[in-house]
């Protein structure tokens, strides 16, 4: 399903939110938060440590607050993140250029025509859309948080780094929400080792 989502949203003006997303456990609101002075493309990293939420009794409205622990993280990204991002970044400068003074010099990386923050809701929204095309009605934004998370615990990182990468308070809570996946781990080494101990025994 990862393969068909990005293929569905190839050319999608928000392809590349969806993608970082996708390959790095962000929240929404982090995403939509996210300035250029906290990625760093040489290095292949990316500073968490805010994120853009509704302002309380104002519809519409948002501000930049700190992360969900109030804690910042720096994740370490795949090379594939940073050339979607360098690429952004070209487009992005064009658009600027094209917009002139209406530029909104405000260094969002995902923002609209005239550089201001693009809404969460519209983010999710546009989301709920292609995933309902896509035969997935009940599939959720934050679902790709957790398709993060699963995929690293199966490329072979351990539970503290996915949990640092995640921006959980605890390794203990993350252990709690994708026990199941390091229990299948565990079974499957269990397997290999099987395997290994048959062919030891046929020498």
């Amino acid at each position: 399903t990862i393969a068909a989502f990005m293929k569905a949203i190839r050319g999608h003006r928000f392809e590349v939110v969806y993608l970082t997303m996708l390959f790095t456990g962000m929240r929404r609101g982090e995403a939509c938060g996210l300035t250029w002075d906290c990625v760093d493309l040489e290095q292949g990293t990316i500073r968490v440590d805010k994120q853009l939420q509704n302002v309380p009794g104002q519809p519409g409205e948002f501000r930049l607050i700190s992360t969900k622990n109030n804690k910042g993280r720096t994740i370490p990204v795949a090379l594939f993140v940073t050339e979607i991002l360098k690429k952004h970044k070209i487009q992005q400068d064009k658009l600027k250029a094209e917009a002139g003074p209406l530029w909104q010099e405000n260094n969002f990386v995902f923002c609209n025509d005239v550089g201001d923050h693009l809404s969460p809701n519209t983010v999710y929204h546009n989301y709920k859309r292609m995933v309902k095309a896509l035969g997935l009605p009940d599939a959720r934004l934050h679902d790709l948080r957790h398709s993060y998370a699963v995929a690293s615990l199966r490329a072979g990182d351990d539970i503290k780094t996915v949990q640092s990468n995640l921006g959980h308070h605890a390794a203990a809570f993350t252990l709690d929400v994708y026990g199941h996946v390091t229990a299948d781990m565990k079974r499957a080494s269990a397997k290999r080792m099987e395997n290994y101990i048959e062919e030891i025994k046929k020498l």
